[in-house]
């Protein structure tokens, strides 16, 4: 699994980093021979893509390293803070592209109007970001990495940022050239939102937050189904982002010897961790019970 996982990982950091490169070096191109601060701006972004996935693939090397003496539960968490990084450095692009843009929106002399390549550039650039924005979170969502979907969200705002690009090229040739300047702060206000929610749900998985009650119900079915678990109760779990760990108590027959007890804990264990590959550790506990006195029994 974890080689499976290493693999996809690897795979969307090589295509988004070749095809963040070549996006750069057209935008900052294209932009400064077609008159563009817009097109030169979003090529800043795409630059910070390039960085952004470097750091993405870092956090989620480090997180699949196993746990160790200094580190218990392993080193999940690595990719939320691969998360933050992420967002200060695009904090800190965004504020460059809104503060130059705003330089030029106060000194309308240093406007030009932008040539029809930076409008196709803007086109070509929604084109290429819809495919590997896509492309990027699907495989951070099937691995459930929170590093490469955070990386993939960043991707989706040059989407954004590219519209805005072509909107402000056909504006500024029809007479209304301020909007150049104004698309750039529009795209520094893009960055610094994306940044905003990269911080705000690594902030979540360092946190342990789980909002999941599909992941509950399924442990309870889970623990339900296994002999001689009557149910499971008391359900706590810690999200580290690339996985989760579950401690619970199972409910069993209070007449039990500690042996038996402990084969049906062993079996509950073994069954989530089985069948919730995003389980990485379980840590169950017997609570005796008293069929007798309650309605349900022992599935046998």
């Amino acid at each position: 699994m974890n080689e499976l996982r290493d693999k996809a990982g690897r795979k969307a950091v090589i295509v988004a980093v070749l095809s963040n490169c070549f996006l750069t070096v057209f935008n900052i191109l294209i932009g400064i021979e077609s008159g563009s601060y817009a097109l030169v701006a979003e090529g800043a972004h795409t630059f910070s893509d390039v960085i952004t996935s470097i750091i993405a693939f870092i956090g989620f090397k480090i997180a699949q390293k196993p746990a160790d003496s200094e580190h218990h539960q392993g080193h999940g968490r690595a990719e939320a803070i691969a998360g933050l990084i992420i967002s200060i450095f695009l904090a800190i692009v965004g504020y460059e592209v809104i503060k130059t843009a705003l330089e030029k929106f106060l000194n309308p002399d240093l406007i030009t109007v932008p040539s029809i390549y930076a409008a196709l550039m803007a086109v070509f650039g929604i084109l290429v970001n819809l495919l590997i924005s896509t492309y990027i979170i699907k495989i951070g969502e099937e691995i459930n990495s929170p590093a490469i979907v955070a990386d993939g969200h960043h991707q989706r705002t040059d989407i954004f940022s590219s519209v805005a690009v072509l909107v402000g090229v056909v504006f500024a040739n029809t007479g209304f050239k301020i909007l150049d300047p104004v698309v750039g702060m529009i795209i520094g206000i893009l960055i610094l939102k994306t940044a905003y929610k990269i911080v705000k749900d690594g902030i979540d998985y360092i946190m342990g937050r789980v909002n999941d009650d599909a992941l509950i119900n399924k442990i309870k079915r889970i623990t339900k189904k296994t002999p001689n678990a009557i149910e499971a109760c008391d359900i706590k779990i810690d999200n580290y982002g690339a996985y989760f760990i579950v401690n619970l108590h199972v409910k069993v027959d209070e007449n039990l010897t500690v042996k038996e007890a402990n084969v049906i804990i062993e079996n509950v264990e073994y069954n989530i961790t089985k069948k919730i590959q995003t389980v990485k550790y379980v840590c169950a506990c017997p609570t005796p019970w008293n069929t007798d006195d309650n309605d349900e029994k022992p599935k046998k």
